[in-house]
């Protein structure tokens, strides 16, 4: 059930932020490009790393924490496995890294300029209401989380959070 509910709000959420809105950003005379070069082939790798590393973490929600992405139906456990290892974030991350191709697939200001602008947001709501929501529901656990994990620029070094 948990991975049905994820799998709607990725279609709905992430789905409208990385492919609804940016297609609505592209000039409709600009068609995706035929023939990669190696900067756009960049752009195609971010996109698949985004990809990847978001719908791993969905699962690591899903399966693990018993939750979903979604605010309105929040994981019960706290999700410390996998990439969340290595960065607080890396759901976010993963649409940020998604854009970022995307920008440069396209090669495409608008859509850097957009990716700014959803990366600001997110900060926003992580600071303002994610990050206080983790203390008061997991405490002292979140606290030694937060505490050795980074929460956007991931740290490639593993952590004992037991504790």
């Amino acid at each position: 059930m948990m991975l049905f509910k994820t799998l709607i709000f990725t279609i709905l959420v992430p789905g409208a932020v990385t492919v609804l809105i940016p297609l609505m950003l592209l000039p409709h005379y600009i068609r995706p490009p035929m023939r990669l070069g190696v900067f756009r082939f960049t752009g195609a790798i971010l996109i698949l790393l985004g990809t990847g590393t978001y719908l791993r973490c969905a699962w690591d929600f899903a399966t693990y924490g018993r939750g979903t992405p979604a605010p309105i139906a929040p994981p019960e456990d706290l999700v410390i496995r996998g990439l969340y290892r290595f960065v607080r974030n890396p759901m976010y991350v993963g649409v940020l890294l998604v854009l970022a191709g995307e920008a440069i697939l396209f090669e495409s200001s608008i859509h850097f300029g957009y990716a700014a602008v959803v990366f600001l947001l997110f900060h926003l709501f992580v600071v303002i209401y994610e990050e206080p929501i983790l203390q008061r529901k997991f405490g002292g656990s979140y606290a030694n989380y937060r505490a050795t994990v980074p929460r956007w620029i991931p740290r490639f070094r593993v952590v004992d959070h037991a504790g």
